[in-house]
């Protein structure tokens, strides 16, 4: 099967810390270019507004008329932007030009006498301007003098630029170190993956026993699966590895029994003794196919418990389709069912339950006394599902080998349909019950209620 390829998890990493970290520059660019014209503004504004209130300052009234003697403190200030033209204009109270440029534009109208910072056309370039006023309220002179002065913008704009500048060159330099953070990061939290890793290849192929390497709680829940999957693997193959090895033991005994009866019906002359070894082949092959069947059922069962999905069951559905499955059996008229009124609900396989009730009924009807009960009930609040005869049960040092492989105490028996009902109750989470009873002795699949 072609190998499937993706992106490795350095690379989405990586991938995912260079995104934020250009969003986020994005983002502090952005950041930084609005600072850097705020302060640029307002640094440069400062400079306006000292320049404009130095020339404010130097008017003079002489001879009834505003005078303005230009101080050189206020071109010093603005020399501070050199690339920078500037304009200015005086202008008295009725709005006449005192001196300077007469096509500097007027502020817009504004409430109080404080400065008044407004962008306006400096020539062919864009610019700034503030307007600073000054009242005189003398005997020959009275009203506002008003200071525009302006300047283009050149120098707001380097400065803009240097911020943002410093600030995406700091940027850089973090994002690098995060970056390479990230990275280093990444190696050391991908360290625990690669150790698993080695140590399944350093596995021998037949070796499913848990693996036991401190991981992460991240990583835990991954190795928790691969541990219950390595597990049922196990399960699997132990399972195959019984039936192989049952198969081997149980079944070389009765074949060679059969060829050797066979070689003897083919050999004999005395028609009478033909009959009796072929009666004898017949009845081995109704044992050895009676075994074969519980081996598979056996194996069927192991198999289902780890692979059928678990679904909530209705116990009485369960040992009402194991009574219509044995009504038709030898001796199955003898069953009774014994069914509560209300349900009696369990989360299991309700295949794996009606094989393992079969086989409880069967042992009954093979072994047990007339009239045999097949039911559900509760017990202290645990779900049963029962099988119940009137007869006292076998002795006990034969009860305590009972449910074990082959264990079988019976003639023609093949000894593992109370193996299978034990694997069955087990794989459920519950236990096989075998003891006697006031009238009788009962066999009964324990349970676990279901969880709502």
């Amino acid at each position: 099967m072609a190998e499937t390829r993706s992106w490795s998890l350095k690379a989405r990493v990586a991938l995912a810390v260079g995104a934020v970290l250009g969003l986020g520059g994005i983002v502090v660019l952005s950041v930084a270019l609005a600072y850097g014209r705020q302060a640029a503004r307002e640094a440069y504004d400062r400079l306006l507004l000292g320049a404009a209130s130095d020339i404010a300052a130097s008017i003079s009234i002489r001879d009834g008329a505003a005078l303005v003697d230009m101080p050189a403190s206020a071109f010093q200030m603005l020399a501070l932007a050199p690339e920078d033209r500037i304009r200015y204009r005086v202008t008295g109270p009725d709005g006449t030009t005192l001196t300077g440029a007469e096509d500097a534009p007027a502020p817009p109208r504004q409430e109080g006498t404080g400065p008044v910072f407004y962008d306006g056309a400096l020539g062919a370039e864009p610019g700034r301007y503030v307007a600073v006023t000054r009242r005189f309220a003398e005997r020959s002179f009275s009203g506002p003098v008003r200071v525009i002065i302006g300047q283009t913008l050149r120098a707001r704009q380097a400065l803009a630029r240097d911020i943002a500048g410093g600030a995406l060159a700091v940027l850089a330099t973090a994002g690098l170190a995060i970056g390479l953070f990230a990275w280093l990061a990444t190696l050391s939290a991908l360290r625990p993956l690669q150790r698993l890793g080695q140590a399944l290849a350093r596995r021998d192929p037949v070796d499913l026993t848990p693996i036991t390497l401190p991981m992460p709680k991240e990583i835990a829940p991954m190795l928790g699966a691969l541990n219950g999957f390595m597990g049922r693997l196990d399960r699997q193959a132990a399972a195959s590895r019984n039936l192989i090895g049952d198969a081997a033991h149980q079944l070389r005994t009765p074949v060679a029994a059969i060829r050797a009866q066979a070689q003897d019906a083919q050999e004999e002359t005395d028609p009478a003794r033909r009959d009796r070894l072929l009666a004898r082949i017949h009845e081995r092959s109704v044992g050895l196919s009676r075994l074969l069947d519980r081996m598979l059922d056996r194996a069927m069962i192991i198999h289902r418990s780890d692979t059928a999905p678990r679904s909530a069951i209705d116990l009485r559905d369960v040992a009402l389709e194991i009574y219509e499955a044995l009504e038709d059996a030898p001796g199955g008229a003898a069953i009774r069912l014994d069914l509560p009124p209300g349900p009696v609900v369990v989360r299991g396989d309700a295949l794996s339950l009606v094989e393992a009730g079969k086989n409880l009924a069967a042992n009954a009807l093979a072994h047990g006394h007339a009239p045999i009960r097949l039911g559900v009930a509760r017990e202290d609040g645990t779900p049963l599902l029962f099988v119940r005869d009137c007869g006292p049960g076998p002795a006990p040092a034969i009860l305590e080998g009972l449910g074990a492989r082959f264990a079988s105490h019976a003639p023609g028996g093949a000894g593992l349909g109370l193996a299978i009902a034990r694997e069955v109750a087990q794989s459920h989470g519950g236990a096989l019950r075998l003891g006697p009873r006031e009238d009788g002795f009962e066999a009964a699949l324990s349970l676990p209620r279901a969880v709502a």
